[in-house]
């Protein structure tokens, strides 16, 4: 038997319905209000910070004339992390991104 999340979704396609649809934020929030499942809570939770931190150094990198030729990079690196956190959520892993893992995870706790 599939175990279910608070929405009535699997707990792995809810995860990773958080990431992929990450960058709206709006989607990673609902899913924090309306789960009772750790593990969709906590994908939900890196999916905001992951994606907040990409657009703030993305517009630190715009502001700063020196560091604009960087925000190409950003952009690829963002992509791929995206698809990562993704197929790592629907395969139903743990998985923390580096240093902001730990951070969501402990906002997660506070929350």
């Amino acid at each position: 038997m599939a175990t279910t999340s608070g929405t009535g979704l699997k707990k792995e396609t809810a995860a990773a319905l958080c990431t992929l649809l990450g960058p709206t934020l709006v989607v990673p929030v609902l899913f924090i209000l309306l789960e009772k499942d750790e593990f969709v809570k906590f994908w939900a939770f890196q999916s905001i910070v992951v994606y907040l931190a990409l657009f703030i150094l993305n517009w630190v990198l715009v502001l700063t004339i020196f560091l604009i030729f960087l925000t190409p990079l950003v952009f690829i690196l963002g992509v791929v992390l995206w698809l990562v956190m993704t197929y790592k959520a629907w395969q139903g892993d743990k998985w923390e991104v580096p240093f902001i893992g730990k951070l969501a995870g402990n906002l997660m706790k506070k929350a």
